[in-house]
């Protein structure tokens, strides 16, 4: 599928989640019974039914940082097993605990972390993650990353109604105050469980809802990052070194793969990160109308989208940027007794 190809359907699932349109097919009915059922088959081979374990994150991070006497940030993940940390034993191997180790290193602050994330969320679970955010009693976090989506396609929810919940979510966050980042859908051809066409049809499938959640996010006011082509060709060239034991969820490496992806643009969010918010010419940067820079995004590896000019030709504008990734140091919490 070619990247207008990619951005018309994109903007359609987007219009389709801003005014109560119906589910609009990524692929056709048998191919996508096909890919569920391949899916879903492949969901079981991963762990055998066992329970989802993931490491415990939350905490302080940077606390041995010399006191500044500003209070720590605050950073809370959202979405599902990848946000959660699935598929590794220690938590500085997790998400949430790299990008809280690479921002305290960065603000020079120290951050406390907290999770929301459930292995197996779909995007309609994110009602209920963000009412839990808004009524912590710590207070509201400066940043929220969310990772969502594959859940969305291996279930078949509706990309309208998968994009209109991310969507809202962003959207009461944004207006709570919270600078928001999100990951979008990976790539679900990487899986190798499942097999050829139906690996073209999930990593198809997965780039078209990826896009369209670019759209949905810039327009709430927050900002993406593609983590599908980022992780796909390597996965597809290394997967022994970047899958975990399971064959389905990013091993310790992978993980770190995707934070260093996503820490540029959360500390770009917070208004920390040295580079420049103006396009860079040489690393074909620049304002495009946000249906394409999505469907651009989907095609590349840790590509930003944000909102730019509020309206063009073609409706609202983004700035797509490709940030220089910075590779984060793997680090524990403190005790819960000093996130406080």
């Amino acid at each position: 599928m070619t990247s207008m190809s990619r951005a018309r359907v994109a903007r359609r699932i987007a219009a389709g989640a801003a005014y109560g349109g119906g589910g609009i097919g990524l692929a056709g009915a048998a191919t996508v019974g096909l890919l569920v059922a391949e899916m879903q088959l492949a969901r079981r081979r991963v762990g055998n039914g066992t329970p989802a374990r993931v490491p415990n994150t939350e905490g302080l991070y940077g606390g041995s940082l010399p006191a500044s006497g500003e209070p720590p940030l605050r950073l809370t993940m959202l979405g599902d097993s990848t946000a959660a940390g699935q598929g590794v034993h220690r938590a500085g191997q997790t998400p949430g605990a790299l990008l809280a180790s690479g921002l305290s290193a960065v603000a020079e602050r120290p951050v406390v972390l907290r999770s929301v994330a459930v292995p197996g969320a779909r995007s309609d679970d994110l009602e209920r993650q963000v009412s839990l955010v808004l009524a912590d009693a710590g207070g509201l976090p400066d940043v929220c990353v969310i990772m969502i989506g594959a859940n969305d396609v291996t279930h078949r929810m509706p990309p309208t109604r998968s994009v209109r919940c991310l969507s809202a979510a962003v959207r009461r966050l944004r207006t709570a105050g919270a600078e928001v980042v999100v990951g979008t859908c990976p790539d679900l051809g990487t899986i190798e469980p499942v097999r050829q066409p139906l690996r073209w049809l999930a990593r198809r499938a997965s780039r078209q809802l990826a896009a369209a959640q670019t759209i949905g996010t810039v327009q709430q006011g927050g900002r993406t990052v593609s983590l599908g082509d980022l992780l796909g060709p390597e996965f597809a060239a290394n997967p022994r070194e970047l899958f975990g034991p399971d064959n389905y969820h990013p091993s310790a490496e992978g993980y770190a793969t995707a934070a260093m992806a996503i820490l540029p643009t959360v500390c770009a969010a917070l208004g920390l990160w040295p580079e420049e918010e103006r396009p860079d010419l040489s690393r074909r940067e620049g304002f495009l109308p946000v249906a394409r820079a999505a469907a651009e995004a989907a095609s590349e590896a840790g590509t930003e989208v944000a909102a730019a000019m509020p309206s063009g030709p073609r409706g609202p504008w983004a700035l797509l940027k490709r940030r220089r990734r910075r590779r984060v140091p793997e680090a524990e919490p403190a005790p819960t007794g000093q996130a406080s």
